[in-house]
């Protein structure tokens, strides 16, 4: 009986320590979105959140959308639009788990519509369709979080695509100022957007 307690704790200070673990990696790769510079860099990061054992599953699955995004969002510059509509689809695929368990989560919506936008931009054949979603997720955005960064930014590439360029101006600079100004309360609440700035100068 001693020892199978003595094993059952063992396992219990084992399990407890890889989850430390890995939120603690769950929480450096989170700091990588910011410095990651190449498409390689989001194909290590999208690697680790895939594969994170987290007790905050939506946060894995957000974070490897995110890495997919951004991977997108750079080689927009330099590939084909078209050969890039399936790394979009499976970064709405892993935006949609995170929104699947946080519906009326602002970064969970916003990070839709900026995938949804995106899907416009490589493939505009459901355009209509796809400026419904856009909309709708920035509703449900401004209804729990009205300053966010990256919701400025969506706002911003919206009217930037209707060819309202001065006000698009107006808010990629309130979304710069709101990134200052935004302090991660926690290690893995998101603070990435910059580089979406610094593409449209």
């Amino acid at each position: 009986m001693k020892k199978t307690l003595l094993i059952y704790f063992c396992m219990l200070c084992f399990l407890s320590h890889a989850q430390a673990f890995t939120e603690k990696a769950l929480q450096q790769s989170v700091l990588q979105i910011n410095t990651a510079k190449t498409a390689n860099d989001y194909d290590n990061l999208f690697k680790k959140f895939s594969e994170s054992k987290t007790s905050e599953k939506w946060q894995a699955y957000y974070y490897a959308a995110v890495a997919l995004y951004l991977k997108t969002e750079l080689q927009l510059k330099t590939t084909s639009a078209q050969s890039l509509a399936g790394t979009n689809a499976l970064a709405r695929k892993w935006a949609t788990g995170a929104w699947s368990s946080q519906q009326d989560n602002a970064e969970a919506n916003t990070l839709l519509g900026l995938l949804y936008f995106q899907k416009i931009q490589i493939n505009a054949q459901d355009a209509q369709k796809d400026s419904d979603v856009i909309s709708q997720t920035i509703a449900k955005a401004e209804a729990s979080s009205p300053n966010n960064p990256r919701l400025t930014i969506l706002k911003a590439r919206v009217k930037e695509k209707s060819g309202d360029k001065a006000n698009a101006e107006i808010l990629y600079e309130k979304a710069l100022s709101e990134l200052e100004n935004e302090k991660s309360s926690e290690g893995i609440a998101p603070t990435w957007g910059r580089q979406l700035i610094q593409s449209t100068k």
